[in-house]
């Protein structure tokens, strides 16, 4: 027989992730006619000295709870079913050490997200158990985030999720300290007291978001089938169709075209406006819905004259989202240092995710460089987008 060719078949095989002991072996070396002692090798470092884990472990069950949110017992009870029994207080022990190491790297995210003239910012709930009470108590995570993609910004993405036990504005403020400029936000009024003049780094402006002025129409849409309602979500469909024309060109070619094609419907937003603030009862849900857009008319506006500006405050509400999903599966935290502990590491693993780097590959080689003295003044080199993967 001679051979004429071949068909060839591929076919996906999944073999179980599979645990390994890593055994250091360091001889001890004496001389028997000399007095110089026992020589033996350094111990390698690690994060954590003397603990079980190596870094690439830790970075793992980080990766596993904040990207992939599964909560920590439900990483013991698979780690279980490969033989190994690891109860989720040592894992919890785990994420507080390495959330303790990684700490300066989020504070100094924190700041260069603050250089820049222009941030978003939103707030959800992380329940925190209540110790004593046996009950939850609401906390909240603050996100804090800079993406600039839209209209080709320099600056890379990212964000940072600050801890607090309320949601009272006196949290902005603290966290805001040291920022200047442009704050896209929702409608929440704590965010007020950020405009005064007599704000330590200066009155910031405000930002509103249509996104959420549409929901407002289209509840009422929903729930009645207003014509009011529906005229209000076509004429905000016609702002969204130009910024979809405009995505990704420079900021002054964004304000031109806005200039020229958006104000004038949002100048005749504003008429149609008030003509049906007049018309409708204030105190049924449509007039309550149209005099929120209308309490929040000029932060509405502030997109059309700046380009750097986005029309909504989505690509926030798009990094409160993986929140969302690890308080659905976790429940809540054990206690306000754990609620910090979430909030840092889903600021590094988030931001690695908005500039395309791989989260463990991340972690694993950060907490690495951190175990083996990474210098302070050279911190900067890890931040997520500085991150490069080691070649293959």
């Amino acid at each position: 027989m001679v051979r004429i060719g071949e068909e060839r078949t591929e076919r996906l095989d999944i073999v179980p992730a599979q645990l390994r002991v890593l055994v250091t072996i360091r001889p001890k070396y004496a001389c028997p006619r000399c007095k110089g002692g026992v020589t033996q090798a350094k111990t390698p470092p690690h994060l954590i000295e003397g603990a079980l884990p190596t870094d690439g472990a830790i970075a793992h069950v980080l990766v596993s709870k904040y990207a992939d949110h599964l909560p920590l017992y439900r990483q013991s009870q698979i780690l279980n079913r490969s033989g190994l029994d690891l109860h989720r207080s040592t894992l919890a022990g785990w994420v507080g050490k390495a959330s303790f190491h990684l700490t300066p790297i989020v504070d100094r995210l924190a700041k260069h997200l603050k250089t820049s003239s222009k941030l978003f910012m939103d707030e959800t709930t992380a329940p925190v158990l209540d110790p004593g009470r046996g009950k939850t108590k609401t906390g909240y995570l603050w996100a804090l985030a800079r993406d600039d993609r839209s209209w080709g910004g320099g600056d890379p993405p990212g964000v940072v999720y600050f801890y607090a036990d309320g949601r009272g504005g006196k949290h902005a403020e603290e966290f805001l300290k040291g920022f200047k400029g442009i704050l896209q936000v929702d409608a929440y009024g704590g965010y007020n007291r950020l405009t005064k003049a007599t704000r330590a780094d200066g009155a910031l402006t405000l930002a509103y978001c249509w996104a959420h002025a549409r929901r407002k129409l289209k509840e009422i849409y929903d729930r009645d089938g207003s014509k009011i309602a529906a005229e209000g979500l076509r004429r905000i469909a016609a702002f969204y169709k130009i910024e979809a024309e405009i995505r990704g060109i420079s900021p002054g070619q964004r304000h031109s075209v806005r200039q020229a094609q958006t104000k004038p419907l949002i100048d005749d937003f504003g008429g149609w406006l008030k003509e049906q603030l007049a018309r409708v009862s204030g105190k049924s849900r449509l007039g309550e819905k149209l005099r929120y857009i209308n309490n929040h008319w000029d932060g509405l506006q502030v997109f059309v004259s700046d380009g750097r500006v986005e029309i909504d405050s989505n690509p926030v509400e798009r990094t409160i989202r993986p929140i969302a999903l690890n308080r659905k599966n976790a429940l809540f935290a054990g206690h306000d240092e754990g609620g910090k502990n979430w909030g840092r590491i889903a600021s590094l693993i988030e931001t690695c995710k908005m500039n395309g780097v791989e989260p463990f590959a991340y972690l694993k080689a950060t907490l690495e460089a951190i175990a083996a003295g990474h210098p302070a003044a050279q911190i900067d080199d890890l931040m997520p987008w500085a991150f490069k993967p080691a070649s293959s």
